[in-house]
């Protein structure tokens, strides 16, 4: 390395460019700032001075936020392979600490939460119990967000085919079913195309979950549309209005065999024949490579062993 070089290197500081990062993938100074935990005027500051550094604009500063100039997209792409090295170093060497301790943090949509991750969380933290993890719920898009935008260590979601460029390993698979009041004229039916349920008032889950999303998707591919009756945030009041009787609704069919023994115990699960009724949730990451340790056991202790590669975990 020429002095010029070491000269340079000296004078670009990275958390100067993971602020500049965090702008870019925002689009917005103030967005970054309250994601970074850090007042806007700072970040201006930092960005301002890099710009000093490199002796050239890097952003293009309007009243809707910023948008990238040559040399800033030049810089968002080196910046980032900068801070992707560093990752993979710190996952590297943190194998090394005396004993395992660390923080994961996991966001996960409805379906893992309810179906799988409390009985695999609980055996995790019982053989790990020095590993702290902070789980949080989402939509499977918002996980995808979150672990892009490196809010989260691992999302646990279902992902839509092609729908992102994050790694993924499959976790568990996932099957909908139709969920009917006991007396209703469909809980005789042992299996049924959803286009068949379109004449009754359904109850939904948010507009972009991914179960409400494929159900649109299904009804849309046969000229139909979908009588929503009432939007719902979670699937235990799903089965109260159900039970209620507000419609039929979709759902995972582990959850709610999991709920019968309580709020489901009016209600009768009818198997859907759709192709896209079964799924499978997957773990996903940035780079399970460049991942600490801690998280990494956790991905270890989740996936499906079966379907993992040494290339994908790096363990």
């Amino acid at each position: 390395m020429t002095s010029s070089e070491r000269s340079f290197a000296r004078r670009i500081d990275l958390t100067s460019l993971q602020l500049f990062v965090a702008v870019c993938e925002l689009g917005s100074i103030g967005r970054a700032a309250e994601r970074e935990f850090i007042a806007a005027s700072a970040i201006s500051k930092r960005l301002s001075d890099l710009e000093a550094t490199l002796g050239t604009p890097l952003l293009y500063r309007h009243a809707r936020g910023v948008d990238l100039t040559p040399a800033g997209e030049s810089l968002l792409h080196h910046a980032r392979s900068v801070l992707y090295s560093l990752e993979k170093m710190q996952g590297e060497l943190s194998e090394y600490a005396d004993g395992v301790r660390g923080h994961v943090r996991v966001h996960a949509n409805i379906s893992a939460i309810v179906q799988f991750l409390p009985e695999d969380l609980g055996a995790f933290t019982r053989e790990h119990d020095a590993i702290k993890i902070d789980l949080e719920e989402h939509l499977s898009s918002e996980v995808v967000r979150a672990v892009h935008e490196g809010a989260a260590d691992l999302g646990v979601c279902h992902l839509a085919d092609g729908s992102t460029e994050l790694q993924s390993l499959p976790y568990r698979d996932d099957t909908l079913a139709l969920i009917v009041p006991a007396g209703h004229a469909l809980a005789g039916v042992r299996a049924i195309d959803f286009v068949d349920t379109l004449d009754c008032d359904h109850v939904g889950l948010h507009t972009n979950s991914s179960i409400y999303v494929a159900m649109h998707q299904a009804a849309l591919a046969a000229n139909r549309s979908i009588r929503l009756r009432i939007h719902v945030t979670g699937l235990d009041a799903m089965c109260r209005m159900i039970e209620n009787g507000l419609g039929v609704g979709v759902m995972p069919r582990r959850a709610f065999e999991l709920m019968q023994g309580g709020i489901g115990r009016g209600l009768i699960s009818v198997a859907l024949q759709d192709a896209w009724a079964a799924r499978q949730i997957r773990l996903i990451a940035r780079d399970f490579s460049t991942l600490p340790v801690a998280a990494r056991m956790l991905v270890k202790h989740l996936h499906t062993p079966a379907a993992a590669t040494p290339a994908q975990l790096a363990a």
